[in-house]
């Protein structure tokens, strides 16, 4: 890796663009699938709640009713997670937090979902009609735990899961608890990102898979955002008496402390970015949120 750190950080010019055509005919399949549903989920990460929103997502549901739910809060700043939850509740919709792997806030998120069909649900008994299942699809992006949650919505192991994004490949309706059904669909992608600042947000997250980007630019990117937002953590979990002037400086204090050597006189750069971004992602370094609301949306 070079010394020179400004030569070597990651620019605008590295163009993450990753829009395979699965991610194509998702946004297809749910164009054509929303009038069979009667909510629409939107499932966040709460560590990124705005990288993680599909910016589509407004168009594509339209007047739809929608429920936010804000996954992973296990490894997000609490305190930056309900002013998400307040920036959401003055646009009208409700914003949950849940960790979907343990399956805390999952029956509130049943509840609401049932909350914002009722006036429909009634005007079918009104018209004396039989009560029906409230249908629902759950969107967001790769990785953000739609498997996880729908596991727990069902009570059982209904879907694959996995690490890597874009596990979950097919279409189909699975029986939920609560008298619900549930259209499922893989993560959704945007055709290209406008904001680069997002597209790496996203791959600090794991949502873009590693395999397709430079792991120790992402990750010195990485270290140099916590070393900026949450720069006591950082030396806490890595045991470091201060932070480096530069990033590249902070991962060398981090590859020496870990004993991360790739020759007689050089750090191995590749296990530390991979440790850096495992840690980040396993909550390990600490509950973090990468994105505050007010610095996007003002107060």
């Amino acid at each position: 890796m070079p010394k020179d750190y400004d030569e070597y950080l990651m620019s605008d010019d590295m163009n993450i663009n990753w829009f395979p055509g699965h991610m194509k005919k998702t946004r297809e399949m749910v164009q054509n699938n929303l009038k069979l549903v009667d909510v629409v989920v939107e499932l966040l990460d709460a560590r990124i709640p705005f990288s993680s929103r599909n910016p589509e997502i407004d168009d594509l549901v339209g007047d739809k009713p929608r429920v936010v739910v804000l996954n992973k809060i296990d490894m997000a700043d609490r305190e930056k997670t309900d002013r998400w939850i307040r920036y959401y509740d003055k646009k009208g919709i409700k914003a949950i937090p849940i960790d979907a792997m343990k399956g805390t806030g999952v029956n509130k998120l049943t509840e609401e979902c049932k909350k914002v069909t009722r006036e429909k649900m009634d005007k079918f008994i009104e018209k004396g009609r039989k009560e029906r299942a409230i249908r629902l699809m759950i969107v967001g992006v790769p990785n953000v735990g739609k498997s996880s949650l729908i596991n727990k919505l069902t009570g059982k192991k209904s879907t694959q899961t996995g690490d890597k994004p874009g596990v979950t490949k097919g279409k189909q309706w699975v029986r939920l608890k609560g008298d619900l059904e549930l259209l499922d669909t893989p993560g959704i992608l945007w055709p290209k990102f406008e904001d680069q600042e997002v597209a790496i947000n996203l791959a600090f997250s794991r949502a873009i898979r590693d395999e397709v980007l430079d792991v120790e630019t992402l990750g010195l990117r990485l270290i140099e955002r916590l070393s900026e937002i949450e720069p006591e953590k950082l030396k806490e979990r890595y045991k470091l008496e201060s932070i480096g002037e530069t990033p590249l400086e902070t991962m060398d204090m981090i590859g020496i402390k870990r004993g991360f050597k790739a020759g007689k006189n050089e750090l191995d750069y590749t296990r530390i970015a991979k440790t850096v971004l495992n840690e980040f992602r396993e909550g390990k370094i600490g509950k973090i949120t990468l994105e505050d609301v007010r610095d996007i949306y003002g107060d």
